[in-house]
């Protein structure tokens, strides 16, 4: 029987491809890092460096040109640089080339607390400490501090930052108990006591409407404080 040539052709030209790709597969894993790249995800990005995020894959995965790409545990790094106070969420990834990939969510603070040891309430209720790169605008959180009333004035500050006239607006909450809340607005004398952190959007909406009358009407001037806890009623006390 006489070979079949062609047959035979194709099956020298797949041995030759897969030993080629073989060699360059070897090749391409003995191959150290191409350096690294950061990738900040949002529009919140000032509290975490880059040179930041460098240092800290430097330190879980050690002096780049000299490590092998084979020998670095993704996961491991991820929950490492994820950890990171200033980190929401972290991808670590290596692409094609080599080259080392951190996709980082910064987290994103709404609110600051005053005393001693200040620090932030972030967009999830949670501490969050302050940078040493950036400080947030963001409104000021003062009198009684407990865990409970933490909880209602991340609530308030939720509501206000869905409200556009709120988030322009408002630059603290004063607490005086753990369900007792006052707030305080940018350019205006009085405060605004909203009692408990229950029906936001009510209280909220009547304090806009009551807001829009006395300015067209020339009057906040003349208020010290507006009371929101009664139902559906704005109580005003004149200066």
């Amino acid at each position: 029987m006489r070979p079949n040539w062609s047959i035979l052709k194709l099956i020298a030209l797949i041995l030759c491809i897969s030993v080629a790709y073989g060699f360059s597969e070897m090749r391409n894993q003995r191959r150290g890092i191409a350096g690294t790249r950061v990738i900040f995800v949002g529009d919140e990005n000032y509290y975490l460096t880059e040179d930041a995020v460098n240092k800290l894959l430097i330190q879980n995965i050690g002096t780049l040109p000299k490590l092998d790409k084979e020998k670095i545990v993704l996961n491991t790094v991820e929950s490492a640089v994820q950890a990171h106070d200033m980190v929401k969420n972290a991808q670590i990834f290596m692409s094609l080339n080599g080259q080392l990939s951190a996709k980082i969510t910064q987290r994103k603070p709404i609110g600051r607390i005053s005393g001693d040891y200040p620090y932030y309430l972030d967009d999830e209720g949670k501490k969050m400490p302050l940078s040493p790169n950036y400080a947030a605008r963001v409104p000021l959180l003062s009198g009684h501090i407990t865990k409970q009333s933490l909880q209602g004035a991340y609530l308030i500050l939720q509501e206000a930052n869905r409200d556009d006239f709120l988030k322009a607006n408002l630059i603290g909450i004063r607490i005086a108990g753990d369900d007792e809340f006052s707030l305080l607005l940018r350019s205006r004398d009085f405060a605004v006591k909203i009692g408990s952190a229950t029906a936001l959007t009510e209280k909220f909406k009547n304090f806009k409407a009551f807001y829009a009358k006395a300015l067209q009407d020339n009057s906040l001037n003349h208020y010290r404080l507006v009371n929101l806890e009664f139902n559906g009623q704005v109580v005003c006390t004149k200066i």
